[in-house]
């Protein structure tokens, strides 16, 4: 587990970077309901990324 809101963030993004491989893929085969599952993920991804008040106070 990350120690801090920096790390933290780095392993969001690794994770949004490996959702949109996925993705790309997804479009491939026309797989909608895996189109549909990565939106979703991707949306809970950014609300931790971008969430108001931060994590910590810098």
């Amino acid at each position: 587990m990350p120690n801090n809101e920096k790390e933290l963030n780095c392993y969001l993004f690794d994770q949004l970077t490996l959702l949109e491989r996925l993705e790309i893929e997804a479009h491939k085969d026309n797989a909608e309901n895996v189109l549909k599952q990565i939106t979703f993920e991707k949306n809970a991804i950014n609300r931790k990324l971008y969430q108001k008040p931060l994590l910590t106070d810098s």
